[in-house]
């Protein structure tokens, strides 16, 4: 920091003169820049969002909350176009906590004027197993079961004196809705904002899944009491930097430690009940559906599809953003190749994809939007499971081969490989360790038959079985240079 940032007010309520906070009324988990620039940006936005303050908490790392807290959760939101930048100040999230405050998470969750809960908890905190249950073979999850039976005593009440603590995710979630039930506080919504197939299933399977399994009376409240809302989100957000921050500091005449960096693109449709109330998000251009999977399938299979072929491909061709990766035109051509596949199998009526597809394109190229293929690249297991696979499986329903799905599964191959080569940590949450058993059955460096299939099996067994589709892996994955 500059010492002209040095001197400058530090960014809080008081020296932005923004006012009294919003009462809490949503509770988020998983504090990051997409939030900020999605959910939290709506809620500004929205016809009455002054009526609606976010209690945010972080996943993983308190770093980003202890940053946040100082400036009384508020931040800068920098819009990137292609022509230059706008600046808005945030101030709808108005507590930030660490994650690991489960205590917090469960006051707030049990308030009464709490109506909903967001979730940007990533595809890998699910810890679903590949059929879409709980995956109670893993051991974060087996460690929450067996610390949150301590919630409940024999006779089913909810032991407040003594929380147990829960580490992961859908753990804090179930424990703080236990205190909710005990609080008497009444039904409430829980809203995955996360990119996965049919988020809410998933979200119902992770959170209900772990109650059933910890205490089946509480298991039962959750079925009878909680809301799963399905949303399908977009927004382009990058990881924030020090020119940001220093371009904050000199455009904005405060000093925030905290800014985030976007695209002037968003999108949000959501589909289910809200039985405590929402705010009105629609009049801040939220849509809400009756059916929402052609929607997500349009976002996750275009755009997330597009981008973790973009972030192997691209990487193994020496790019490092998402605009290089588009700008190569043998990526560029794979993205098309892909992007053919996915919208033979999406409907022709109503998802308007021609014009979402030359939008993706726009926004793709918007080289002043500095997102970095290794940050997409990261937790590829969970992610290709539900971006490649399906294009794949309903191309082979349909007669064709699927060469532009099983591009990207042998792009994610062939990029593990090199990693591996390069001796550089695979950053897969998921999978790491799943991923080095498999890379160990190669022996001596080669790609064995037993690698591949191994590697394969993790994105979906029923594709490991399938001999030409593996074989077509297999080829696709040699065509890419893998350096020695």
């Amino acid at each position: 920091m500059s010492h002209e940032q040095d001197i400058l007010p530090t960014l809080n309520r008081s020296t932005a003169k923004a006012g009294p906070a919003a009462p809490v009324r949503i509770v988020h988990l998983g504090l990051g820049a997409f939030h900020r620039a999605h959910q939290a940006w709506y809620t500004q936005r929205a016809s009455d969002g002054a009526q609606w303050g976010i209690a945010a908490f972080t996943g993983r790392r308190p770093d980003a909350a202890t940053a946040l807290a100082a400036q009384d959760g508020l931040f800068t939101l920098i819009e990137r176009a292609g022509d230059g930048d706008s600046f808005e100040l945030m101030t709808s999230i108005v507590e930030a906590h660490d994650g690991a405050d489960v205590a917090a998470l469960e006051r707030l969750v049990a308030a009464p004027a709490t109506a909903l809960v967001t979730l940007t908890i990533t595809e890998a905190a699910y810890n679903l197993a590949a059929d879409g249950t709980l995956d109670l073979a893993n051991p974060a999850v087996q460690a929450d079961v067996d610390a949150l039976r301590a919630l409940t005593s024999p006779d089913g009440a909810h032991d407040a004196g003594n929380p147990p603590a829960a580490g992961t995710a859908s753990g804090r979630l179930v424990q703080a809705l236990a205190g909710r039930r005990a609080a008497g506080a009444g039904p409430i919504a829980v809203v995955s904002c996360d990119n996965l197939a049919n988020n809410a299933i998933a979200a119902r399977a992770a959170i209900g899944g772990l109650a059933d399994v910890v205490d089946p009376g509480l298991g039962a409240w959750v079925a009878g009491n909680v809301s799963f809302v399905g949303t399908s989100i977009d927004r382009i957000t990058p990881r924030t930097t020090d020119a940001e921050i220093a371009l904050v500091a000199a455009e904005c005449g405060y000093a925030d430690s905290s800014p985030v960096v976007t695209e002037p693109f968003s999108d949000w449709v959501l589909s289910g009940d809200f039985p405590a109330g929402r705010p009105d998000w629609a009049s801040a251009g939220a849509v809400f559906v009756d059916e929402i999977e052609h929607y997500e399938n349009r976002k996750l299979w275009l755009l997330n599809g597009a981008h973790s072929l973009m972030a192997y491909a691209g990487q193994l061709r020496g790019h490092e953003t998402v605009a290089q990766a588009l700008a190569d035109p043998v990526c560029a051509a794979w993205v098309q190749e892909f992007w053919n596949e996915a919208e033979a199998n999406l409907p022709a009526e109503g998802l308007n994809i021609p014009a979402y597809r030359a939008a993706l394109l726009e926004r793709f190229g918007n080289a002043r939007i500095a997102h970095h293929l290794a940050q997409i690249a990261m937790d590829g297991s969970n992610k290709l499971r539900m971006r490649a696979v399906p294009v794949y499986t309903a191309e082979r329903a349909a007669g064709r081969p699927g060469t532009g799905a099983l591009r990207m599964v042998a792009a994610w191959v062939a990029f593990i490989r090199q990693s591996h080569a390069d001796g550089r940590a695979i950053a897969d949450a998921a999978g790491s360790a799943a991923i080095a058993a498999a890379l160990a059955l190669d022996g001596s460096g080669g790609h064995s038959d037993a690698s591949l299939a191994a590697l394969v099996s993790l994105l979906d067994t029923e594709l490991a079985a399938d001999a030409q589709a593996v074989a077509s892996v297999a080829a696709l994955a040699d065509g890419f240079a893998v350096r020695a």
